[in-house]
């Protein structure tokens, strides 16, 4: 078998193509008929043989929404009109989702919204798309349609822009993200040259994109095992708006740690930017600025070596504590491993005492009585949690 072969037979062999729930939908669609096909991310990751999520997968197809919605219905498919007003309707069946979106062309776009015709020219499609490794389809039977001849490029491991970058940048300002997110998780951070320069022509073009969109992409990119280099080449393109320290610590951290962790990084940039500014800029949740700030806390206890705070308060954020920690101190290997052992060697205890100890002498409930018990908890901890129940009750202070 050929190297061509070979490509194809990734795609003919791929579980999530073969899959009855797939064959189904696309069949129900014509694709038999090649009116249907899979596209874009399932399609290149599988030629790349990279791990994927296959229970979502994207469709193009030249049958108009209206048709879609009405052939899924009769098949008793689950049909949600997510993005009808871009030709884009989600099918449902059993654990696979399939978002089915017609062939379109721009009519009109200004960097945020499009309008789009609906057709039937594939090429067109994908001419639309942003780049080359993106524009690959997959016929039912694994057959590659390759109408911009982007699989050299994504063999390659090259991310282009398909076209005039600055014209594809113009359709979509988020591109601008999405070029150098997958420039650091599909080319190992090689920035292609003219995208980058496109990127850098449009960077003071970007401040009308919704924050919510810019920060889906940046927690994509965080996740990634390494996105320290890209970081630093948006920062240099005036489009990532954070000090050289920020990306110098993330540069760092990243190559302390085996497997760099989201959270952790988000921790590292809350101490240099602050979480309020964080949070607005890249829209985070509440839950994901807990997170990180509980890291930071440990972080910070660890670097002033109150060790047994941080196990006792903390013990959930220790392991990427550590990680920061070493990093925003600088520290090497023997002093981060010598942190390590000291952990490891702490029994934490549950502390000896509570409210009602402290009602029994004497004391009314309310915010006094929780000072005090956060001042003994403070001075257990600190003790070393050698204070037991009644060395605790004795320093009490009964009011």
């Amino acid at each position: 078998m050929n190297k061509s072969g070979e490509i194809e037979d990734r795609l003919r062999r791929a579980e999530w193509l073969m899959r009855p729930e797939t064959q189904r939908i696309i069949a129900l669609l014509d694709g038999a008929g090649g009116r249907t096909r899979a596209v874009g991310g399932i399609v290149r990751d599988t030629l790349l043989e990279l791990p994927r999520d296959a229970s979502d997968i994207d469709l193009a197809t030249e049958l108009l929404p209206e048709e879609v919605t009405l052939r899924a219905k009769r098949a008793g498919l689950s049909v949600y009109p997510t993005g009808i007003e871009h030709g884009t309707v989600t099918l449902m069946l059993d654990t696979l989702t399939a978002e089915v979106t017609t062939l379109r062309e721009d009519v009109e776009t200004d960097g945020r919204h499009a309008v789009v015709r609906f057709g039937t020219d594939w090429k067109r499609d994908a001419m639309r798309r942003d780049f080359t490794l993106n524009a690959l389809y997959a016929d039912m039977d694994g057959s590659l349609y390759d109408p911009l001849h982007g699989i050299e490029d994504c063999l390659a491991r090259k991310v282009r822009f398909i076209g005039r970058p600055a014209e594809r940048i113009a359709e979509d300002r988020l591109r601008v993200y999405r070029f150098f997110r997958f420039s650091a998780s599909h080319a190992g951070e090689e920035l292609d040259r003219d995208g980058l320069a496109a990127c850098r022509a449009a960077a003071d073009t970007l401040g009308n994109l919704a924050a919510e969109r810019v920060g889906a992409e940046m927690r994509r990119m965080l996740a990634l095992p390494r996105v320290a280099n890209t970081l630093k080449a948006m920062r240099e393109a005036e489009i990532l708006p954070v000090a050289e320290q920020a990306v110098r610590l993330l540069h760092a951290y990243e190559r302390r740690v085996r497997k760099p962790e989201y959270s952790a990084r988000l921790a590292i940039l809350i101490a240099e930017l602050g979480a309020d500014r964080l949070q607005a800029m890249w829209r985070l949740s509440n839950d994901e600025i807990r997170t990180a700030e509980m890291i930071l806390t440990a972080a910070r206890l660890i670097s002033d070596f109150r060790l047994n705070e941080a196990a006792y308060r903390l013990p959930g954020a220790l392991a990427d504590g550590i990680e920061v920690a070493a990093t925003l101190s600088n520290w090497g290997d023997a002093g981060k491993l010598a942190v390590i052992e000291q952990l490891g060697r702490l029994d934490v205890p549950r502390f000896p005492i509570g409210g009602n100890d402290l009602v029994g002498l004497g004391m009314v409930p309310g915010r006094a009585l929780g000072r005090e018990l956060e001042r003994l908890e403070q001075a257990w901890i600190e003790s070393g949690f050698v204070l037991d129940r009644q060395a605790l009750l004795g320093m009490a202070r009964a009011t």
